[in-house]
């Protein structure tokens, strides 16, 4: 008797998937076949725990939070390097000409 696994894309949770080689690892990579989607290939099971997904906005959602690098490497299992340039790579937050414009300083320069 055969047994099939039902593979939905991660990012827009699609069913035409197909099979697209393996990792180094040996690991089976799938690549969504819907034509609105943005994924280009995925894996059912990340050796790298930092490369799942998600993982990249938790690392950032605990930074403004106020959670430190050692303490967020050691909640989310992954290297302390990997959240460091995590955060280097996210853009600032900037506020739009909108917001800037009704604020109005009056203390010293």
């Amino acid at each position: 008797m055969t047994c099939y696994q039902e593979i939905t894309c991660p990012v827009c949770c699609s069913n035409p998937i197909m099979k697209a080689g393996r990792s180094t690892e040996g690991t089976q990579r799938y690549r969504c076949q819907h034509p609105d989607c943005d994924t280009k290939t995925f894996m059912l099971n990340y050796r790298y725990k930092a490369c799942e997904p998600g993982i990249k906005e938790q690392v950032v959602d605990m930074a403004i939070n106020g959670s430190g690098i050692r303490d967020t490497a050691r909640v989310l299992k992954i290297n302390k390097n990997t959240v460091i340039s995590t955060l280097k790579k996210v853009e600032p937050y900037r506020p739009s000409q909108s917001q800037v414009s009704g604020f109005k300083y009056h203390g010293k320069p």
